[in-house]
């Protein structure tokens, strides 16, 4: 009897609270709403610095076209394919251009929303994209014939065959000529490099030549379209988003139930498609074995060799790629070649995922810091107003050094940054087929990062074990008021334990360290409706002076980096 008379009293006070937070549900939205106009005013001076962008190109007057603008990237594109006769040093002079104009396309594509970006828009970039891709390879081309031209003119003093080395920051050129058909010239490499090959005896005494354009973008995988889904996450306010939410949570748990289903059949194509292309080299010639030094990230690499199924926009493949070794202390890769085409380095996309753990700390007002530990690597994220830079990098727990520390960008182009370089903790639509994740329900997880970046000035939120443990209408993570400067973190903190559904926050009685999951509410708390509510129960004036003093490109870019990150569903 006393037992259910206890559970009698709880339950009348769960009601109780139920009731009191239904009652003031209106008034703790509407607050919110306020505050999350933020988003639309961040989106509004994005709009201004684009369109200020144009306007600085307008009146630079430096030849450059404006990519945005067909009739002036149709011409530049018009005018050099009339150009001919070019040496191979003044197409890599133009290509700095040409590429600058491809990432400046992308970057549109990426950045603007779906509401200021017609399909005609995207339709022109897209086709500029793929022209100025294809026209700067047939440039490469032309450029290596004329070398060839002069072949006898260049070779060699020793071998008396043709060795010309041509290197910039994306492009490397080797290229080797057999003039003097000598069989005993079977093994080639190239001066003071760790680049070489080596021929069967047939192809030693025929005149061929071998070239080797080793480039530092992506020059072979098709152009794929670029993805709308949720890339207005972070730029709408609360009114827009409680239509949309809906629309955006019902398509993709539609989408991953169904895909999911489709697993076994789906994922082999999938997986070809998301792969990571870290480096290009173009072999075009006749060559058994090549080495090559990577500038890739150093583990879970696997050599691939591109096929003729490749260009019709197929997929990768390891076929004729044999004898593969890697001298990790030299950074030398050996492998022999059976056919002739693309060779590439490549990275499984999701290695970095799922993640460990994760934690979002202040370090002043406008500035956090995001640590995502994963199984190879801890990466810290500095986000300072409207721009990000990766803070430190350490791999197997050791230091290491990386060519983006130090250098502010903005998000989109951060992300871009980091996934060049092998750091992909930016999970796709497809992810869910190769992760192991903890599903949560899109829309719960979309308001968790709002609400999260709205208090990022003031309060640290940390992963939980227990986020695994509740459904997927839930997310649990850890809270505490974080007012301190220092970049190093505090010492045995006190977290407390939050789970949030979207539209009921409350504070849990469990801790980290409690033995057994439950929901029951902490004693002397009650449930709210948004976070922002929940924590201003225990918060200090300071915070929520911090909270109210907060840039709203600072809280845009926190959450545009948590919704590209997903650590309440990939952690």
């Amino acid at each position: 009897m006393e037992r259910l008379e206890i559970e009698r009293i709880e339950k009348e006070k769960w009601q109780q609270l139920e009731a009191k937070d239904l009652e003031r549900r209106k008034e703790e939205l509407e607050e919110l709403y306020l505050l999350e106009a933020c988003f639309p005013e961040a989106e509004k001076l994005k709009r201004e610095t684009r369109l200020l962008s144009q306007w600085k190109h307008y009146i630079q007057c430096d030849g450059s076209p404006d990519p945005s603008v067909s009739q002036e990237i149709n011409t530049f594109i018009s005018l050099w394919k009339e150009e001919t006769n070019e040496t191979f040093e003044e197409v890599i002079a133009k290509s700095k251009l040409v590429l600058h104009l491809i990432e400046k396309l992308k970057l549109i594509l990426l950045e603007t929303p779906p509401y200021d970006l017609q399909h005609k828009n995207i339709t022109q970039y897209q086709g500029s994209i793929l022209e100025l891709q294809v026209l700067l390879h047939l440039k490469f081309n032309t450029a290596t014939e004329i070398l060839l031209r002069e072949a006898s003119t260049l070779a060699d003093l020793d071998s008396g065959n043709m060795e010309k080395i041509i290197q910039d920051e994306n492009v490397i050129l080797y290229l080797w000529a057999n003039l003097k058909k000598n069989p005993r010239y079977r093994n080639v490499r190239f001066s003071e490099t760790q680049i070489g090959f080596e021929i069967p005896r047939i192809l030693a005494t025929s005149g061929i030549a071998l070239r080797l354009l080793h480039t530092h973008y992506d020059h072979v995988t098709p152009l794929r379209s670029v993805p709308t889904l949720l890339q207005e996450h972070a730029s709408t306010a609360t009114h827009f988003v409680k239509d949309e939410v809906k629309k955006v949570e019902a398509e993709i748990s539609k989408e991953f139930h169904e895909e999911y289903k489709q697993r076994k059949n789906e994922s082999n194509l999938v997986h070809e498609e998301e792969i990571k292309v870290e480096e290009q080299v173009d072999i075009e010639g006749q060559t058994s074995s090549v080495q090559e030094e990577s500038e890739a990230t150093k583990y879970e690499l696997e050599m691939k060799l591109l096929s003729e199924t490749v260009s019709a926009g197929k997929h990768w493949k390891t076929d004729g790629i044999s004898n593969v070794s890697y001298t990790s202390g030299k950074r030398l890769i050996t492998f022999s070649l059976e056919t002739f085409g693309p060779v590439t380095l490549i990275q499984d996309t999701h290695i970095n995922m799922p993640y460990q753990s994760w934690e979002l700390r202040p370090l002043d007002v406008n500035k956090v810091l995001l640590t995502v530990t994963t199984v190879f690597t801890e990466i810290q994220i500095q986000i300072k107003e409207d721009l990000c830079m990766l803070a430190s990098l350490k791999l197997n727990n050791k230091n290491h050094s990386s060519i983006l520390e130090g250098k502010w960008m903005a998000p989109v182009s951060f992300i871009i940054a980091l996934k060049d370089i092998g750091l992909n903790i930016f999970p796709t639509e497809h992810s869910h087929f190769y992760v192991v994740i903890n599903y949560k329900i899109p829309v719960v997880e979309m308001k968790a990062y709002r609400q999260m970046a709205l208090l990022s000035s003031a309060f640290a939120f940390g992963w939980s074990r227990w986020n695994i443990q509740c459904d997927s209408k839930n997310v649990i993570f850890k809270v505490r008021e974080h007012l301190t400067k220092e970049e190093e973190p505090v010492q045995n903190p006190t977290w407390a334990l939050f789970m949030f559904g979207g539209d009921r926050a409350q504070r849990l009685k469990i801790d980290e360290y409690s033995e057994a999951f439950s929901d029951a509410l902490k004693e002397e708390t009650e449930f709210h409706s948004t976070l922002y509510h929940m924590v201003k129960d225990f918060a200090s004036k300071e915070a929520m002076d911090k909270i109210r003093s907060s840039h709203c490109q600072f809280i845009d870019s926190v959450c545009h980096m948590l919704l590209s990150i997903r650590l309440l569903s990939f952690s």
